[in-house]
């Protein structure tokens, strides 16, 4: 039976979407506390978002100081005993991939609202001064009957010689992204016809603090029936939690996720996303710092499957640590 609180977004969202009426939506990994205002009352709740240039940013002055970040990550020994716990489960064939995340302390000298304003990043959200998100992942766009999504996985420092063909090249990473790429083609067909990746492992630049990385997307698109703005919340109902940050299959890999991690996620890896009376525009809550008490926790993963190194995941879940000011 689904929480009361989500089948009240669910039937707003319907509701507002059938109307044309512009709303904002935030959904935490867990659906457990879902947020849905109408768009003009996302400003005086504090909540501030910037879809590429969809925003509702009236003053975007910030203090200019020089930026310092710095992070203390958990240790490699305790990331490898989750990690050993998920290998097990995809030895057994319970899951083929599984994002494994962990909480990271980090410190610096800005507030959450100046990593908003001052962060380089298509997708972020600034709430009630409780969580920042810099997200470089879209979740689902439409655009008339259109419905598009843009899985990401895969990551590398730039730097590092050939980086575009190791990537490209690799098998772990090559395996990853076809099982995502085919979660989300299933996904898709649950809520639109004539599902097709139109682009498969390009990639995007993304700029932080401390070095450029290349992070390897697809794009994947169906076509919706044309009264689908009437069922916009049991459309977003139906491909949650996002194929990219779960794995697959996906029930069974959220079981494994429970046991895995050390913490609950919170709105980190949910959705976030505004219907500006057309179109949905939404992003997948990665690329996140959390408040907690005085101090703040970022929130990072990444994909696991048979043919991962645990040296390798782990820093991959240490360099995703970062903000993009440059």
């Amino acid at each position: 039976m689904k929480n009361p609180g989500l089948v009240k977004y669910i039937s707003k969202m319907n509701l507002w979407g059938k109307n044309r009426k512009p709303f904002i939506f935030i959904i935490d990994f867990e659906q457990l506390n879902p947020v849905v205002l109408p768009l003009e009352e996302a400003a005086i709740n504090g909540i501030y978002f910037k879809f590429e240039d969809l925003t509702n940013i009236v003053d975007d002055s910030v203090d200019g100081i020089p930026f310092t970040f710095t992070k203390n990550p958990v240790s490699f020994d305790v990331y490898r005993k989750s990690f050993d716990l998920i290998f097990n489960e995809i030895k057994k064939g319970n899951s083929f991939l599984t994002n494994l995340t962990f909480p990271t302390p980090v410190t610096t000298n800005i507030s959450l609202k100046d990593i908003f304003y001052r962060s380089e990043a298509p997708y972020k959200l600034l709430f009630k001064n409780l969580f920042v998100v810099f997200s470089p992942e879209r979740f689902i766009f439409t655009q008339g009957n259109k419905i598009s999504s843009f899985p990401m996985k895969g990551t590398i420092d730039e730097s590092i010689r050939n980086a575009r063909s190791i990537i490209l090249n690799d098998i772990k990473e090559t395996a990853e992204h076809h099982t995502i790429v085919d979660m989300i083609r299933s996904d898709l067909s649950l809520v639109s016809t004539n599902v097709k990746v139109e682009k498969f492992r390009f990639l995007n630049t993304v700029k932080t603090h401390e070095k450029t990385l290349l992070q390897v997307s697809s794009e994947i698109t169906g076509e919706l029936q044309n009264d689908y703005r009437s069922h916009i919340g049991d459309i977003i109902m139906m491909l949650l939690p996002a194929g990219s940050i779960c794995g697959a299959p996906k029930r069974k890999t959220l079981e494994i996720i429970s046991r895995a991690e050390v913490y609950k996620r919170g709105y980190y890896t949910g959705v976030f996303g505004i219907f500006d009376g057309t179109d949905i525009h939404s992003a997948v809550m990665i690329r996140f710092i959390e408040k907690s008490g005085q101090n703040f926790v970022f929130k990072s993963g990444g994909g696991i499957t048979f043919y991962s190194d645990p040296v390798k995941e782990y820093k991959e879940l240490t360099d995703k640590v970062y903000v993009p000011i440059y």
